[in-house]
């Protein structure tokens, strides 16, 4: 026997998924409870631009992403991960199912759930915590390291969406994405071509900036900490004038997040008597070399968007000579010392 009720309700839908064919809507379940529900919630994209070059650097850099979910008064909801190569696919959106009608803040770290992370929660974000509660710190293994560390990158992004009531698909938003970590590479070159060794010196970087806030500020650290090289050596220019080759020492570090205003100071200092010959405001020497193009730019903008310094000093006979620099291939004269 024919089950005309059965029959009727499949009629009903199809009529019902027809009209939302011909208008362009989802056939998502309005009056056939068979059907799949209504998606919720929102799918979003991650992007890394907040560099020099302006372009989606994402897809090529961040190898592990942790999203946290917020309601619209901060508290708590879940976390979201991925670590597989989706994260390489430009294409590639993070889908995650939340109520509609809503406001919700989201929180992104890239490089916490890698394996190397150099980075980790103080306090892993659980039900009942807020989102000021929020703390990221350096690994204590990372900290006054000597050798130094080559920190594993790290990155933050936050954005706020609303879900409206009545969507048939996900909302869509997009989460910029910014640096947290920089790479120096410092070299000594002696004016008058002779050899400049790295065991004839040590290097440092003083500075406090290992932890971080919930929106990326920097929370200062009683007695700050200091970053040794992770890797020191020799390079060479070749020879000038048919003479000996020119040998510079180089010291490369891996350093968290430089932020104006944050006293940052680099010093070197010659093994054999144990003096300083060199100690200057480093944040301040790099924010001379933005260029013209940029010089509406504001700093801090500069800072966090150029992550990797190539910076070369000169001495003679042991003393740094401070009128003249070169970083990322820029080079100032200087009239006098920046303290």
């Amino acid at each position: 026997m024919i089950n005309l009720r059965h029959t009727f309700k499949n009629l009903l839908a199809a009529v019902a998924l027809t009209a939302l064919a011909a208008s362009g809507l989802s056939s998502c379940a309005l009056i056939n409870d068979d059907l799949d529900p209504c998606p919720e919630g929102v799918k979003l994209r991650f992007i890394y631009d907040y560099n020099m070059e302006f372009a989606n650097a994402f897809p090529a850099k961040v190898d592990c992403l942790t999203l946290l979910v917020y309601d619209e008064a901060g508290n708590y909801i879940k976390t979201v991960t991925e670590t597989s190569k989706v994260l390489a696919d430009e294409n590639w959106r993070m889908t995650i199912d939340l109520p509609a009608g809503k406001t919700y803040r989201f929180v992104a770290y890239g490089g916490l759930e890698c394996g190397s992370s150099s980075f980790h929660f103080v306090q892993t974000p659980a039900k009942g915590s807020k989102i000021t509660d929020l703390e990221v710190a350096m690994n204590q293994n990372c900290i006054d390291a000597d050798p130094g560390v080559d920190l594993h990158n790290l990155y933050y992004g936050e954005t706020t969406v609303t879900i409206p009531e009545g969507e048939l698909d996900y909302t869509a938003g997009t989460v910029p994405m910014m640096r947290d970590t920089n790479t120096l590479r410092i070299l000594l070159q002696n004016v008058d071509g002779t050899p400049c060794y790295a065991q004839d010196f040590d290097f440092q970087i003083n500075t406090d900036n290992t932890l971080f806030a919930w929106n990326n500020d920097l929370i200062s650290v009683t007695g700050g900490n200091f970053y040794k090289p992770w890797a020191v050596g020799q390079s060479s220019v070749g020879t000038v004038g048919g003479e000996d080759e020119v040998s510079l020492a180089f010291a490369e570090f891996s350093t968290s997040r430089f932020v104006e205003g944050i006293p940052t100071r680099f010093v070197v200092t010659e093994r054999r008597n144990n003096s300083v010959i060199l100690d200057i405001p480093l944040v301040n020497y790099l924010l001379l070399f933005k260029s013209e193009k940029y010089k509406d730019m504001p700093a801090q903008e500069y800072l966090d968007r150029e992550n990797h310094w190539d910076v070369i000093l000169f001495l003679d006979n042991g003393r740094w000579i401070d009128a003249y620099i070169v970083v990322n291939d820029w080079i100032v004269r200087l009239n006098k010392t920046i303290m």
